[in-house]
């Protein structure tokens, strides 16, 4: 245990003191597509589903790769630990953890991770490179046959790019130690382009604790007419701040950037085969991936063990293969579509242990196992009027696993299916303007180890097996306005999940969830008023509650009622543009009665970007008038030394970054 920790352990004892193709080099002459300007009437089939293309998001601050998520109206991307773990998400009224509901892709291949050692659905956009990103396609709701697991909120897909105007290179320099460098470019190869990227992150972070972020990120890709071969690599290592006690913080002991354990971070790797082709008017997607992440948390420092401390270890290595089929019939007045899905996760490690000081001193439960799907849709979208269309869509999924537990009487093998039906309905009564009604069923898959399990690993008490799906149920009345530069939507939405037992990879057993319901309303708006100015805009409200409780018990913590971002952007000269935005979420309960809640967070962020010839250079002003807001609150019990045995209930927080600047300079090639 290093000098330093044992110091502030000593502290603790002592009293308390106070859509673009590609984004070439601009000039006068380009046209610019934006994703949010693409017409979606008579095309989508909800009110909440859209596209975004890099050139909606090019001249914007971002102060981390999981901000891309942002790009999706409605949806707040926050973190309560490094920069290398996944985010936490929150979409309609959800705390969606790391990915529990939400579901991602990249060029075709999934990004959560099924029975995850940290979390179920664990979502990490860590290995994007933003600059690569072509465009972000996503639906809201179970309404969609295309989607499967973790879908019930919403879908990312996600599209690199294939090709560029010119090879760039770029360094960024910024607060709090922080350096970027991105090499990338194209070139004709044969009949194809090849691209190729290189992105390199070095961090302190603005944490009393050193980050020591170290980031790698590489990308190659070949893309021929009609299909697409890509090669992806990233590593990461980081140090943790973790959220930590409020009292820590208000009684001296700590700054608001301070740390309780020094021991925490983790590292994590992930390297990506992807092949895509459209073969008239088949689509075909395959990949292989390999994963790994070791991750070393405490969240409850000496409650559970006084002497030695609370902290763990999670370990997650896999292999995860597979690949998807869509094929399209249009036949007079009908338009079929059917599609396959297929996805193995060969789990060849996944455990939780004991940790001292950041050395494993113990093991929880260790796990190997191997879980396989398969999902087949189909629907029909028949023309029933000149202006009616209706989508009326059936899909079925099928899981089975088999896991190797430590403990034999964990292990075991399974199977299970769920049905889900989609139905669409969408009316245009005049030229820009269309009104939606969706109903569909959905779903997200529990850890297969909750399926299985027999006896708790720590204490071996008996424990409850879970169901390998938990539905959802879901309806949405929407409406969509396109006219000139003016896009707009405005939709209502509800939405039920049955009675969830999900496994915490935290705690390496199961715990059971209460029905709940939520129904709420999104607004959106993307609007270019004058030439070179743009300015869009999201709001989302959300009532979310348990089912079936005793009144007063209801709230969900962490569900978030009120949801608002935007922005403008104005190019005011030709060679200038300005960008100012505002991300905003609303108190929510923390506990059941809601007698705790979180502190609202709003964040505004500043950029300016001169560009001329082959020279861009950039300003980023992150958090511009530093607020002290918690990028995410907890409320449990925790102890730290020489407090009651039994802890102390308190708000966790994990403080938003304080007011950073970074300043970039591209050079095209």
């Amino acid at each position: 245990m290093n000098l330093r920790y044992l110091l502030l352990l000593s502290a603790v004892c002592a009293p308390a003191t106070a859509f673009a193709e590609d984004a070439p080099a601009k000039d006068n002459s380009e046209i610019v597509v934006y994703g949010r300007a693409i017409d979606q009437v008579g095309v989508a089939t909800s009110g909440s589903e859209g596209v975004v293309g890099y050139s909606d998001f090019e001249d914007r601050p971002i102060g981390r790769v999981g901000e891309l998520a942002e790009n999706v109206p409605g949806l707040i991307a926050t973190q309560h630990s490094g920069s290398g773990k996944a985010n936490q998400y929150f979409l309609r009224g959800f705390n969606l953890d790391h990915g529990t509901d939400l579901a991602g892709y990249i060029d075709g291949a999934p990004i959560n991770m099924r029975s995850h050692g940290h979390g179920q659905g664990y979502l990490d956009l860590n290995f994007l490179i933003p600059e690569m990103v072509e465009r972000i396609d996503y639906t809201k709701g179970p309404y969609h046959a295309a989607e499967g697991d973790f879908s019930s909120a919403g879908t990312m897909r996600y599209t690199t790019k294939s090709r560029l105007a010119r090879p760039f290179a770029e360094v960024t320099g910024g607060s709090f130690g922080f350096w970027r460098g991105l090499v990338a470019g194209s070139t004709n190869l044969g009949d194809g382009t090849l691209l190729g990227a290189l992105d390199g992150t070095a961090s302190n972070g603005p944490w009393v604790l050193d980050e020591h972020e170290r980031k790698l990120i590489g990308l190659i890709k070949y893309s021929a007419a009609n299909w697409s071969l890509g090669l992806s690599g990233y590593t990461n290592s980081w140090v943790s701040t973790d959220q930590v006690p409020e009292r820590a913080i208000n009684s001296g002991l700590i700054p608001r950037n301070g740390f309780i354990d020094p021991n925490l971070g983790g590292r994590a790797g992930r390297i990506a085969l992807t092949f895509n082709g459209e073969f008239g008017d088949t689509q075909v997607s395959a990949y292989a991936i390999g994963s790994r992440l070791q991750l070393t948390s405490n969240f409850t420092y000496f409650l559970d063990d006084p002497v030695n401390g609370d902290e763990f270890r999670q370990v997650d290595r896999r292999g995860i293969f597979g690949g998807s089929l869509r094929h399209v019939i249009k036949g007079d007045g009908i338009t079929w579509r059917f599609g396959a899905d297929t996805r193995w996760d060969h789990i060849g490690r996944v455990g939780l242990y004991h940790t001292v000081a950041g050395t494993v001193v113990s093991t929880v439960r260790e796990d190997s196992v191997d879980e396989y799907s398969g999902g087949l849709f189909g629907e029909a979208e028949v023309q029933i009027g000149p202006k009616v269309r209706l989508v009326a869509g059936l899909r079925g999924d099928a899981i089975g696993y088999t896991v190797r537990s430590d403990l034999a009487a964990n292990s075991g093998s399974g199977s299970a299916a769920i049905l889900t039906p989609k139905v669409a309905l969408a009316w245009q009564p005049r030229k820009g303007v269309e009104f939606y009604a969706n109903y569909g069923e959905g779903y997200h898959s529990n850890d297969v180890r909750g399926a299985t399990i027999t006896f708790d690993p720590g204490d071996l008490s008996p424990v409850r097996r879970v169901s390998v799906f938990a539905r959802s149920r879901g309806a949405e009345l929407g409406a969509r306005f396109e006219r000139g530069s003016l896009n707009f939507s405005l939709v209502g939405f509800w939405l039920d999940l049955d009675s969830e037992l999900v496994f915490v990879g935290d705690a390496g057993t199961t715990e059971p969830n209460d029905a709940s319901r939520r129904y709420g309303a999104e607004a959106a708006l993307f609007w270019r008023p004058l030439p070179g100015v743009t300015i869009d805009g999201t709001a989302s409200w959300t009532k979310a509650r348990f089912r079936g409780v005793p009144a007063g018990q209801d709230f969900i913590p962490g569900a978030t009622p009120f949801v608002l971002g935007g922005g403008i952007s104005a190019k005011v000269t030709p060679s200038i543009t300005a960008t100012a935005r505002i991300r905003h979420f609303a108190s929510a309960p923390l506990i059941e009665d809601a007698s705790q809640r979180s502190q609202a967070t709003t964040l505004f962020n500043l950029g300016g970007y001169w560009e001329t010839g082959r020279v861009r250079i950039g300003l980023d002003v992150l958090n511009l008038f530093d607020a002290k807001d918690p990028d995410i609150s907890y409320w449990y019990a925790s102890r730290l030394p020489c407090e009651p045995v039994d802890g102390v209930e308190d708000r966790h927080i994990h403080p938003v970054e304080p007011r950073q600047v970074r300043i970039s300079l591209r050079l095209a090639l």
